[in-house]
């Protein structure tokens, strides 16, 4: 199978007419949606007022179907088609596993194999994988679009499979040129590297893909001031594909608009919205829809979009996307919301901390905040403290309660997560 990347955005535009219609079609195949689709004019999905009609599908509404019934309401291939199973990523409620048929996961290569051609990689580079392997799709994926494309790699998996120190070793005797993971690990590697008095910035690493984590400013600064390499985010979602990556530019995540149909829409009103304003961002898929038809998708994501300037790179057809962040991730500790991004920007940018996990407690009936963070070496214990605890009253108007523990606690408790959760709320457990 070929999926060439669109001429031009009218032929783009063209394409989308086309993929629309067959994923509105898939659609009608499932129970799931037996009645919720009857009032489409098929004739005029390009117009965005009957487009509107489809209504959003929410995560809570699959969750909500009984586990012994969900592939039968909601998925349309028979098993014969099935290739494999995609767990669906984020770390609240109920997981959800996506069947993909050996068509799906053609398509969902050529997209994984579109990021190493948007970082200019080549056949001299070395990649060293620290995605999740197994059931979370991105590491194998990545793993086999990176051999599609004559590119060796490595297939360490995260730190659950390959510990940490061992990743470390591998770094030094692979010598890789690309290294890639949740920027999460990246850190949590980096903090790692510097307790062993390993310097990663030495290493031949030059490029970072990152995806699956939010990555804020602070992060990606951080992540490439570590390991002195340029960080290249990518964007993807469990229930469609790897859907866009950064180019050289690093200006947002050029999004594959062949892939996935997208729409940016106001929270409240559900109206679209134009280039460079925030919102919602709704995701149907257009080729990875043969068992699971995903049809106006609500992610859960904020972002805003604009288009580039046309120019002789073929990827400058698509639009760009910006995120804004997620919405969830906060919690309320005497009255005051914790908005867990903000918080974890703060103290990443503190040179004098290495690591943090923050949590909301409950002692003797009044909410606490306990920090628990880990030094830099050569950084003063009670000096540390003491700046930490004012820069989080100033900031969130919380004092917390600060606890210092030996270096390579909290790595060792983040050893064992498939994403790095450095936020809980204990209250409910008092």
């Amino acid at each position: 199978m070929v999926l060439p990347i669109p001429s031009s955005r009218e032929a783009l535009a063209k394409l989308q007419s086309e993929r629309k219609v067959i994923a509105v079609e898939n659609a009608k195949k499932a129970p799931f949606f037996e009645g919720k689709l009857d009032h489409i004019d098929m004739a005029k999905l390009d117009d965005p007022d009957e487009w509107r009609k489809i209504p959003l599908l929410e995560k809570d509404e699959l969750r909500a179907i009984p586990n012994d019934q969900f592939f039968e309401q909601f998925c349309i291939a028979p098993k014969s088609e099935i290739s494999e199973f995609w767990r669906s990523g984020g770390s609240t409620g109920k997981p959800l596993f996506y069947p993909r048929t050996f068509e799906d996961i053609e398509y969902a290569m050529m997209a994984f194999r579109r990021s190493y051609q948007m970082m200019a990689a080549n056949p001299d580079d070395t990649v060293h994988n620290s995605f999740p392997l197994g059931i979370h799709p991105a590491g194998h994926m990545w793993a086999r679009a990176a051999n599609a494309e004559k590119i060796s790699v490595n297939w360490a998996g995260s730190g659950t499979g390959t510990p940490s120190a061992i990743q470390l070793q591998l770094v030094g005797l692979m010598q890789p040129t690309i290294w890639m993971g949740m920027p999460g690990y990246g850190l949590h590697l980096a903090n790692l590297a510097e307790t062993q008095g390993i310097d990663l910035a030495a290493s031949p690493v030059r490029k970072i893909l990152t995806s699956a984590e939010p990555l804020s400013a602070v992060k990606r600064e951080k992540l490439e001031r570590t390991w002195d390499a340029k960080v290249f985010d990518s964007f993807g979602m469990t229930e469609c594909s790897l859907m866009g990556c950064e180019s050289a530019h690093h200006d947002g995540q050029v999004l594959w608009t062949d892939i996935a149909h997208i729409e940016v829409l106001d929270e409240e009103t559900h109206e679209p919205l134009g280039e460079g304003e925030q919102g919602m961002l709704v995701v149907t898929t257009l080729y990875t829809n043969n068992a699971t038809p995903f049809l106006r998708w609500s992610s859960g994501d904020i972002v805003s979009w604009h288009w580039p300037e046309e120019a002789d790179d073929p990827f400058s057809v698509f639009p760009i996307v910006r995120h804004a962040h997620r919405t969830a991730g906060f919690f309320k500790v005497r009255g005051v919301n914790i908005n867990h991004a903000e918080f974890e920007d703060m103290m990443l940018a503190l040179p004098e901390v290495a690591e943090f996990k923050c949590e909301a407690v409950n002692d003797g009936g009044a909410d606490l905040m306990r920090l628990t963070i880990e030094l830099t070496q050569g950084a003063e214990a009670d000096a540390t403290s003491a700046m930490v605890s004012e820069r989080v009253k100033t900031t969130f108007e919380v004092t917390p309660e600060i606890a210092l523990p030996e270096r390579g606690t909290l790595g060792a408790e983040y050893e064992k997560m498939i994403k790095t959760n450095r936020f809980y709320d204990r209250r409910s457990e008092s």
